[in-house]
């Protein structure tokens, strides 16, 4: 299968006569070893991969948009799912200069664990990532250099967000085809890992949890109607289990144990979220098979300047849409290599999905986008967003000594009912959540089952 064609003159075949067809390995020089000894992935790309103006020859620049009158010069570089935005539905692509310098790629403290425990991963008998003396992992991303669709899964589900804890604080605007926002919800999405800890103390594990991989709670707070609703996913360490999930009911004011395998349903009336949609990689890595490369190409994605330093609660205008609101502004750079995966539910017999198709980042192995498509083959869901540091514009969100980095929006898309879901993290919601990075004190206050009743009571 090829999904490699672009116009630019570095053709598909020299792509990949330099490139490797298993890894992320740059095309000029090797991708990790450059990384490893200089920070820096200029080296390891043609300059055409690197800048919009010359891969287009000069018609698109740093600055520009893109927009339905040019975007076909830059299709073969979009995934679906924003080619039909852009295409057929009014959304406009900012274009950015491209990030180079690897270390504002991610958290300091996880960049830095990926370098120093490079080579210490491997997956044991059951299919698990451990270190090569059978423990738990210890932080960073265990396969830098993947050279496999399982390896790069495999780092993504051990660590989401790439921060020990995180608490975000959400708005969701769920709109219909006609792009009239139906339904608005405020909400909290907290996550914080037992293992593979790197800021907060113990660290690498605590103790008594090194069973488990996360804790992960996601609180609605708004409107009334909604409020109080909550879920609380325990994840086993063990990747071949589904996780526990336990709901707050508010009707009922009690917390009840839901099904676990029922991952492919919105969490709330009008949203297009499903459980299994976060990160991209929302279920346990083994109950997904059949993990393939299908491709390798550059891409236009976001994975910087996606924070809004101009509003105080880091909130995003809109645009696009029959009403103008349907799009978050968005920030593409070009990629120069992004890593084309798929995978199966082979978990799920009755999962209305055939497959997954997920964009990862060469240099730092998060995902860029993602589309589903259903038992027919066809285009079923998309999930695509915008990471970086919260800095800009002189003003900055500290993660301890460094720059916070960090996811800032995400569009959800469903190209067979046209519903529209859009999520931005912003600074704070009514109630007093705010965001906050690598707290400890997230656990007991959103991540266990009397955190739920006294957070549904409120």
């Amino acid at each position: 299968m090829h999904l490699l064609k672009w116009s630019s003159r570095m053709d598909r075949r020299q792509f990949l006569r330099y490139g490797s067809a298993l890894s992320g390995s740059g095309v000029l020089a090797s991708l990790w070893p450059t990384i490893a000894s200089a920070g820096d992935v200029t080296k390891a790309y043609p300059d055409e991969l690197l800048s919009i103006e010359m891969y287009t020859k000069g018609k698109i620049k740093v600055g520009d948009y893109i927009t339905a009158d040019n975007v076909e010069l830059v299709k073969d570089l979009l995934d679906p799912a924003k080619y039909k935005h852009v295409a057929e539905m009014g959304r406009k692509l900012k274009v950015v200069a491209t990030t180079t310098d690897w270390m504002k790629m991610g958290p300091w403290e996880y960049q830095e664990a990926t370098l120093s425990n490079q080579g210490q991963a491997k997956f044991d008998s059951t299919g698990n990532v451990v270190t090569q003396d059978g423990k738990p992992w210890i932080g960073g991303h265990p396969f830098p250099q993947s050279t496999s669709a399982l390896q790069l899964f495999a780092g993504l589900t051990l660590s989401w967000g790439r921060h020990d804890a995180n608490l975000f604080a959400m708005k969701e605007y769920d709109l219909n085809p006609e792009g009239e926002i139906d339904y608005q919800y405020d909400l909290v999405w907290a996550e914080l890992s037992p293992v593979g800890r790197l800021v907060i103390d113990p660290k690498p594990y605590v103790p008594d949890q090194m069973d488990k991989l996360r804790f992960n709670t996601v609180v609605y707070t708004a409107p009334e109607s909604q409020k109080g609703a909550s879920y609380l996913n325990v994840w086993y360490y063990d990747q071949n289990k589904l996780p526990d999930l336990y709901g707050y009911v508010p009707y009922f004011r009690r917390v009840r144990q839901f099904p676990t395998n029922q991952r492919f349903e919105p969490l709330v009336p009008g949203s297009a979220l499903y459980l299994s949609d976060a990160w991209a990689a929302g279920d346990p890595l083994h109950t997904w098979g059949n993990y393939k490369i299908v491709g390798r190409q550059p891409m236009l994605a976001g994975v910087s300047s996606g924070w809004n330093p101009d509003n105080d609660n880091w909130e995003h205008g809109v645009h696009g849409g029959p009403k103008g609101d349907s799009f978050f502004d968005s920030v593409v750079e070009m990629v120069p290599e992004a890593i084309v995966c798929e995978a199966e539910p082979t978990g799920f017999p009755r999962a209305p999905i055939s497959k997954k198709r997920v964009w990862f980042d060469a240099r730092n192995q998060m995902p860029l986008a993602m589309v589903t498509y259903d038992r027919a083959g066809l285009p079923f869901r998309s999930f695509d967003g915008c990471y970086g540091l919260f800095e800009g514009g002189g003003k900055q969100v500290s993660d301890g000594a460094h720059p916070y980095w960090s996811w800032t929006y995400f569009h959800a898309y469903e190209f067979q009912s046209g519903r529209m879901t859009r999520v931005e993290h912003v600074k704070e919601l009514r109630g007093g959540h705010k965001s906050s990075v690598n707290d400890a004190s997230i656990y007991q206050r959103y991540l266990t089952h009397a955190a739920l009743s006294r957070l549904g009571r409120a």
